[in-house]
């Protein structure tokens, strides 16, 4: 069971540092959905959620303040506080607007709704969780995180880190992109699992970044080196109508795009790659390079995305279940599921 020996609830994101800094065993609290899991006694708990870090908003990249421009997207980066929840982000047109929509793509499948709105942005990054969907869709992009003690910290680098207890994540900053394309892409053994594998790429200012994730070590960038070829010869934004398969898709490549493509997956699946209980190395290692070629397509214009799972139909209840069902049943009597015998 979760204990905390003691429990604090700071004004400001300096009160909060001060805690964390001077306490041994001290923990900012983000969802806590990772965190009631465990068990252990904590120290000192800090809930952040009374220090203003619930915003989504637009910023100046360089300085980090909000944007005071005319328009209606001021500024040149969006602003995400650490205490938004997944949720909130996942529903964010202007965010989605401005990442074309791949960190919806790669928050729609984590658990329910109800867990999203728990979960906070600034908890599942911190984290740096192998498992994780967000940060492997964070990664291909140009951001950034905001810790109260050190500051600004590029995500590749953050997220490379081992160790930043005495620090806190206050605020992520993701810059817009000239014609962004990107796309996501993850294998589940079932709905609302975690991922096997998940991969995401980005042409982002003429160059092409592909991250890999849940191997099942945290995200990494491929090395540049291995996508540069990718910049030269596949350009984003394709003439032509998508195809429909992923076939279609490499068919209609050059023989110099087709080689660089066939390199980055060489390079997603050569990737250091574990075992288990969701999938093996050997696995994983196949699943890098077909989930590799297909996100590069799809942010190339040359695939059609994966349409968006339909919703659940909602079961009915009551009289109104049986009415349906007698309304449905040949002889006008509700079957046994209705409720009657």
């Amino acid at each position: 069971m979760l204990q905390f020996s003691k429990y604090e609830r700071p004004a400001t994101v300096e009160e909060a540092l001060a805690i964390v800094q001077k306490v041994k065993g001290a923990r900012v609290i983000g969802g806590g959905v990772w965190l009631r899991l465990q068990d252990r006694r904590i120290a000192r708990a800090i809930d952040l959620s009374a220090c203003g870090l619930d915003l989504i908003e637009r910023v100046d990249w360089e300085t980090g303040a909000p944007a005071t421009g005319d328009g209606p997207t001021p500024g040149d980066a969006w602003g995400v506080g650490a205490m938004v929840t997944l949720h909130q982000l996942e529903v964010h047109g202007g965010f989605n607007a401005s990442t074309c929509g791949v960190y919806e793509s790669a928050v729609r499948d984590i658990v329910g709704v109800q867990m999203r709105n728990v979960a906070t942005v600034g908890g599942s990054l911190f984290g740096r969780f192998g498992f994780s969907d967000i940060l492997t869709a964070l990664l291909p992009l140009e951001c950034e995180v905001e810790l109260a003690g050190e500051g600004r910290v590029p995500l590749a680098e953050f997220a490379a880190r081992k160790a930043y207890e005495r620090d806190i994540l206050t605020r992520v900053l993701v810059r817009d992109a000239r014609d962004l394309r990107s796309g996501f892409a993850c294998a589940r053994r079932s709905a609302t699992d975690f991922s096997v594998l998940n991969v995401c790429a980005a042409r982002v200012g003429g160059s092409w970044h592909v991250a890999v994730g849940a191997r099942p070590g945290r995200a990494v960038l491929l090395p540049a080196e291995a996508v540069a070829a990718l910049s030269e010869a596949l350009p984003a934004g394709a003439p032509q109508a998508p195809a429909a398969t992923v076939d279609g898709a490499t068919a209609s490549l050059s023989p110099q795009a087709a080689a660089a493509l066939d390199a980055a997956c060489e390079a997603a699946s050569a990737l250091p790659l574990g075992s288990n209980m969701r999938g093996s190395a050997r696995y994983r290692r196949h699943l890098a390079a077909a989930l590799t070629r297909r996100v590069v397509l799809e942010a190339a214009g040359l695939l059609a995305p994966a349409p968006a799972p339909a919703p659940a139909a909602r079961p009915q209840a009551g009289a109104a279940h049986a009415a349906a069902q007698v309304a449905a049943s040949p002889e006008g009597v509700p079957t046994p599921e209705g409720g009657e015998a």
